[in-house]
Formats: structure tokens, sequence, C-alpha cells
């Protein structure tokens, strides 16, 4: 089964990352990064309130979520690694600073909803957002508040980049592609093509839907 958005619903019956968590699959060290993760608020700290609110619509329109579990607090995830100024190490040319180029790029994209639709990027329909972002992607935006940035690469590199690796940084993502977390102390033994470990999750393939659940209830 596919959603409105194209990925299949429910690949992984039964399965829940969450179920190795005291487990021989995760040592300590994971066990306390995953704690940590879990612990984020979903506030502001970083971003005002207004940013905040963009930066969760920007969220809802590059990675939607499945319905039936709580949704990945993508916005706070965000806020809270530009909190602690945890930075690539690098950038690109025409690039601000993490910190600076988050804070230039709303702004921006505000200046342009405000120039084409009278009102700030969070309040759009969703198709009207989605029109949006994609002429930021293909670099036709162009309102002075962007400065020396490009739009194009605030999306590329900055943008989407953060917020995809913010919502695959959580659990309930794993759950959903069927990850297992770090790969320590286990780590994954069966590498060939379609082979799985016996703590990996199993992929449902059309009606085997209820022995696949069997097998992920007792992954560990």
């Amino acid at each position: 089964m596919h959603d409105h958005h194209g990925r299949r619903e429910n690949a992984y019956p039964g399965y829940d990352v969450l179920s190795k968590r005291s487990g021989p699959s995760w040592n300590e060290p994971t066990r306390r990064a995953i704690t940590r993760r879990l612990a984020v608020d979903n506030a502001p700290h970083f971003f005002s309130e207004a940013e905040f609110d963009t930066v969760a619509a920007i969220a809802a329109r590059i990675v939607p979520q499945p319905p039936g579990r709580s949704p990945i607090p993508v916005a706070a995830l965000v806020d809270h690694e530009l909190d602690r100024d945890s930075s690539d190490g690098y950038r690109i040319a025409g690039m601000p600073r993490q910190r600076e180029a988050w804070r230039l790029g709303l702004g921006a994209l505000d200046a342009e909803s405000e120039a084409a639709y009278r009102g700030p990027f969070r309040t759009l329909a969703e198709g009207l957002q989605n029109h949006l972002l994609l002429r930021m992607q293909r670099g036709e935006l162009n309102a002075p508040e962007w400065g020396s940035m490009r739009p194009k690469d605030f999306f590329v590199k900055r943008m989407a980049r953060d917020i995809v690796l913010a919502y695959y940084s959580h659990p309930a993502a794993w759950s959903e592609i069927g990850w297992g977390g770090p790969a320590s102390p286990r780590g994954y033994v069966r590498l060939g093509f379609d082979e799985r470990d016996p703590w990996e999750a199993a992929e449902a393939h059309g009606g085997d839907d209820q022995q696949v659940r069997r097998i992920n209830r007792h992954v560990r």
C-alpha cells in the first residue's frame, strides 16, 4: 500500500526499533544518545516562535509523515542542532554559517511569500507552499532579502538537507524504513542482496503482513 505521497505505508508491520532499547543490539552509548534525542522538547530555543512554525511548515512539505503514529518533531530537532551550534565543519562559497544561513533563508522565504501571496509562508495553503519551495529549489526566487546567498544553495545544501537528516535521526523513522539503528555491538553479518540478520526487521511483500508482523514482534 502507498500513501498519497507515494510512500508505502507499514512496510515493516509489527516492528518498533525501540524494542531494541534494552536488548543486545544496542550498547550503552547508543541508548544514551537515543534517550537524549527522544527528550528534545517540541519548542523553539534557537528559532523565534514564527521561525519555528515556518520550519515545521517546510518540514511538512519535504518529509510528510505517515498516519498512525506520533509525528517526529522535525522542527524541534533542527532547532536543537542550531541551538547547540552543531555544524558540518564546512560550507560552500557564498553560504553563510549555519545559523546565519537559516535566519537569512527563513526571512527571505517569508519576504517572497508576502510579495507573492500577501502572507508569511507558514500561513499559506499547502499548494502555494509547494510552489514556493519548488521555485526555491530551481533557483527562481530573487528577493533582495536573500543577499549573497543563492536560494537554490540554501534549499539543497542547508534547508532540505538539515530537515531530512533531522527526520531520519529519529527512531520513529528508523521503524518506518526497517532500520535497526547503529550497528553496535552486534553489527550486520548477512550483507548479500535480500538477506536479513535475525535482529533486522522483515519487510512485507503483498499479502504476508501477518507473518511478517509475527517476525518483527520478536526482533531484538
